[in-house]
């Protein structure tokens, strides 16, 4: 069974091309704009915009799992997340329909449901709030109006909350590296819930669609249960580490301003700040989203959220740790 992995060069993919690779009935290729650090010799650069190019690199491909996307907080100008997202995929179901192949796994994210919905399942109204949000809704729009012409065809879509693991930089990386440093200020109560999903266990998921859901339009949330409060997981962090976190806690208005404040900076400096209004937004938002539909296809995560949290914490911040 011959996978293109689009968009398999970073954090993710590269988790699911070393759990694929284990598989010897799996042929893989990673399609990606950027070359591959650890799997070079199966990735071919192409951009997920040119989608002449991708059609001479999916001949002879059962199964496209497309990973590309525009996804940080701060992408400028916020076209691209329409370019890439929503147009990225439209050249990618054109060219494998020019190749005669009808499976995918789309990956998707819960930011089309929005902030502080009540444990949203697949069935819940969209309602995304930023720009991501909206790309990745439309994308799905792409989709649904595609399987009413090709009802043949197999789709399935993934909407994972946010991913953490082991050489992952984003969101949770950075709060995690806060808690280790032991300089942290905890923006509210900290009993705001926080959904994560561990990327061995995504990746797994992942593989659990193309060998288990062959037929049909599916779309599942992913996450590991059960959520942690940021007051948790701040206790978690410091039982791991074997640290003291001491914490100082602002009021979420403050916070708020604090957020805007560093946006002003990062627009005079021209750059990319870890802090910024968005972030402390979704900090002190509750996420938590409905998993029924995952646990009723039978699949059985590899990790629980506690060992994915203590396999990363060893790795990045504990020294003498194998990398």
């Amino acid at each position: 069974m011959k996978i293109a992995i689009i968009g398999a060069s970073g954090f993710v993919g590269t988790h699911l091309i070393n759990l694929l690779k284990e598989c010897s009935f799996f042929d893989i290729i990673n399609i990606d704009k950027r070359q591959s650090r650890f799997h070079p010799e199966i990735t071919t650069i192409a951009n997920v915009l040119d989608k002449g190019k991708l059609t001479q690199l999916l001949k002879g491909t059962d199964w496209v799992v497309l990973l590309a996307a525009e996804h940080r907080d701060d992408v400028s100008p916020v076209s691209l997340y329409y370019d890439v997202n929503v147009g990225g995929l439209q050249n990618t179901l054109e060219a494998m329909e020019a190749n005669g192949v009808k499976r995918i796994v789309f990956i998707s994210s819960v930011a089309v449901y929005g902030l502080n919905k009540k444990n949203p399942n697949e069935e819940h109204p969209a309602d995304p709030f930023n720009h991501y949000g909206r790309s990745k809704w439309q994308a799905e729009q792409v989709l649904i109006e595609w399987y009413k012409i090709y009802s043949d065809w197999n789709i399935n879509i993934l909407r994972p909350t946010v991913i953490f693991g082991e050489r992952n930089r984003g969101n949770v990386y950075n709060l995690l590296r806060q808690l280790a440093s032991g300089k942290f200020i905890k923006v509210g109560k900290g009993n705001n819930k926080k959904s994560m999903a561990y990327v061995g266990n995504v990746v797994a998921f992942i593989k659990f669609l193309i060998e288990n859901k062959t037929e049909g339009y599916n779309v599942y949330n992913y996450v590991d249960k059960p959520d942690f409060t940021m007051n948790k997981l701040v206790d978690y962090v410091s039982e791991v580490l074997k640290i003291h976190i001491p914490t100082i806690h602002c009021p979420f208005w403050l916070g708020m301003m604090g957020g805007y404040c560093f946006d002003a900076l990062a627009f005079l400096i021209r750059k990319k700040l870890t802090v910024s209004a968005v972030r402390v937004k979704k900090f002190c938002a509750t996420t938590q989203f409905d998993t029924t539909k995952l646990q009723e296809t039978g699949f059985k995560a590899p990790y629980t959220l506690e060992e994915g949290l203590t396999r990363t914490l060893e790795f990045e911040f504990i020294p003498d740790v194998s990398k």
